[in-house]
């Protein structure tokens, strides 16, 4: 997918504004990982797609060791929703110039995808944008330990994708997983990011 007019098809197979949290109660979580206790906590992700001369790409982070949870894990950008943001779309520009210098006017929001519901706990809304950067994007060490961007021919390929299960607290996961240049993308981005390419980049799945 290395065309303005095959991107420019992905707002038709998105949503013009974020889903409301159903109740609590009605949520099912994909991937779960322990006990759910409080309320969801509302989150966002920015899935960029990144405009290069070369084509589309889509980028992701790695977050830093440092970090208590999930560190050294691939990542898209985003976190939670604070009081203070506007929206998701907001939320998840935000998060991305804090973690790899996105700048927010480097991106066009085309829309969202449905909600995602992590075994965490966390209602994460997927924020879909094009991206042209103006500056690289460099990684803020006290969160990412490295940025890295993705062919949107290698996401479009079904070949790309196999299963990744892991054994935790006695109960069996699974997961997508892609390897790409050295880092192996599972759990929850690599779910979002089946969901993006089915949803969104071949539109074989409705919203």
């Amino acid at each position: 997918m290395r065309s303005d007019a095959a991107i420019a098809q992905i707002p038709g197979r998105l949503l013009d504004t974020p889903q409301p949290m159903p109740d609590a109660r009605d949520l099912k979580a994909d991937f779960i990982i322990s006990d759910i206790s409080g309320p969801p906590v509302p989150a966002a992700v920015l899935i960029a797609l990144v405009k290069r001369e070369q084509g589309y790409t889509v980028l992701y982070t790695e977050r830093a060791t440092s970090l208590r949870s999930h560190s050294g894990q691939v990542a898209f950008p985003g976190g939670r929703i604070d009081p203070e943001d506007k929206d998701a779309a907001h939320a998840a520009l935000r998060e991305a110039n804090e973690e790899v210098a996105l700048d927010p006017a480097d991106a066009s929001v085309l829309g969202y995808m449905p909600f995602y519901f992590t075994g965490t706990n966390y209602f994460i809304t997927p924020v879909v944008a094009v991206v042209e950067p103006s500056a690289p994007f460099l990684p803020n060490p006290g969160e990412v330990g490295g940025v890295f961007e993705v062919p949107l021919e290698m996401l479009i390929d079904p070949r790309s994708y196999g299963r990744f299960s892991i054994r935790r607290n006695g109960r069996e996961h699974s997961s997508w997983q892609l390897d790409y240049d050295g880092y192996m993308i599972w759990g929850i981005t690599a779910n979002l990011t089946r969901r993006f390419r089915d949803m969104v980049l071949t539109g074989e799945v409705a919203l």
